[in-house]
């Protein structure tokens, strides 16, 4: 029986443990014991190792790049045009947008917030670039994001009107530019003859399809490339890596924990006006099912069955919401974006103005929205980040180090958000059924 992909990462996270560290420049060393694996070649074995980590870690890291703007853009296309174009985006489509924009936005602040608190890219107020294995020249880094943040930020929105599309795409710096297009390309689709809709639709759909295959090929490979870049870093730094990397997990789970228990039951308190906990209890199997799964688009009919049949919401709002959820809102991927582009910020000694992490928090905004609903999808998303503020993109390998619980934790609030959105946006509309049933009733 084939492993699934979580499995093979994580052993592959065990085995470049090892491989790194015999293979390490200095040998182990056990408190005042110390050995050498290879004795006096020890250095040469680090030496031929590490190209081998660095060939294949590359390898991986440029296939992430080379699907970011097509598997974006028709994402992003085929999300707008599944709403109907024009014709669903009337008074339930208005509020529909303007409740995950602002969620997510709340999810991007809570983590912003938490990462700035507690700087888990930071050591002694020193970046910890040395312990991670990060080679790039840290001034030119320094150098290229001060840059960035010299900009009056207001010069993000100019960057969000390409001059050209193509160019844009040639570009990750100007990734915005590009989601901007697709918006307004998935939304006019919509708006011609029926011929030609019809014929975009179904094109924009095949290629989406095509790119969904690609990027399944390509995570196939993840734990060649996982073993690498942690193999890697484990050569260069010893355990030296794991505790920021400690501190960075815990400040993601930390944030996503606040935004799950407390701002959503917040806003089914005081927007929505029902029980909160009652909501929970008729959520379980799909928040399971997403945790499961860490895919939105997997959990999309489990999450539809639950907010209709057990929180009482009509057909109607659920067939328009969440479809459109799993698409554009992704509180949780959203926040994770945010934390893990300013973890790498932190790591190589940054101090970000107030211009640079607001094109971090509009950034991750946007991205969300044409984040795919599959397992690790994000981690296209935060390299978009990384190319807006001029960060390289060499850190996501070690992220990808310990996202699998964390990926399954963020599709778990990805999949309660957009659940939560149906119950405001039901409520607003008049239903008088939502939540009513008892949690008894609920459970049976």
């Amino acid at each position: 029986m084939k492993l699934k992909l979580h499995w093979q990462i994580l052993i592959a996270l065990g085995i470049a443990l090892i491989v790194g560290l015999l293979t390490s420049k200095s040998g182990i060393t056990f408190g005042s014991m110390y050995w050498a694996p290879f004795g006096d070649n020890q250095e040469n074995v680090f030496n031929v190792a590490y190209q081998f980590y660095d060939f294949f870690g590359t390898l991986f890291l440029n296939a992430l790049k080379m699907i970011i703007v097509p598997l974006v853009v028709s994402s992003i296309i085929c999300g707008v045009a599944s709403t109907g174009g024009g014709r669903d985006f009337g008074r339930l489509g208005g509020k529909t947008l303007v409740y995950y924009l602002g969620t997510s936005l709340v999810a991007i602040l809570i983590g912003l917030f938490l990462v700035n608190a507690i700087a888990p890219g930071l050591e002694n107020g020193q970046g910890v670039a040395d312990k991670l294995g990060l080679h790039a020249d840290t001034e030119s880094v320094t150098a290229n994001v001060s840059d960035r943040g010299a900009r009056d930020f207001v010069d993000i929105f100019i960057r969000m009107v390409p001059t050209n599309v193509f160019a844009a795409a040639a570009d990750n710096g100007q990734m915005l530019g590009l989601i901007f297009f697709s918006l307004l390309f998935g939304f006019f689709m919509m708006a011609i003859n029926e011929k030609g809709r019809d014929l975009l639709k179904n094109l924009w759909q095949a290629v989406f399809q095509v790119m969904m295959k690609v990027t399944d090929f390509i995570l196939m490979f993840a734990p060649i490339g996982v073993f690498a870049l942690l193999a890697r870093t484990v050569s260069q730094t010893g355990f030296d890596a794991f505790e920021p990397l400690a501190k960075f997990f815990m400040t993601v789970v930390a944030a996503l924990g606040i935004h799950f228990l407390l701002t959503m039951p917040l806003v089914l308190m005081f927007v929505a006006r029902v029980r909160p906990w009652r909501h929970y209890v008729a959520m379980a199997p799909a928040l399971l099912t997403a945790f499961s799964t860490a895919s939105s688009s997997a959990t999309l009919p489990i999450t539809m069955d639950c907010v209709r049949d057990r929180a009482g919401v009509s057909n109607r709002v659920t067939s328009f919401v969440l479809p459109l959820g799993a698409t554009v809102n992704m509180d949780g991927t959203a926040l994770f974006e945010c934390v893990a582009a300013m973890f790498i910020a932190q790591a190589y000694g940054l101090e970000l103005t107030f211009g640079v992490q607001f094109i971090i928090v509009v950034t991750a905004l946007l991205t969300s929205i044409g984040v795919a609903g599959i397992p690790k999808a994000s981690l296209v998303a935060i390299m978009v980040i990384l190319g807006a503020i001029g960060l390289p993109a060499e850190g996501i390998g070690l992220i990808l180090a310990v996202d699998r619980i964390l990926d399954m934790s963020r599709t778990a609030v990805n999949i309660f958000g957009d659940s939560v959105g149906a119950i405001v946006i039901a409520k607003t509309e008049g239903e008088k059924e939502v939540l009513a049933v008892p949690a008894a009733q609920q459970t049976s």
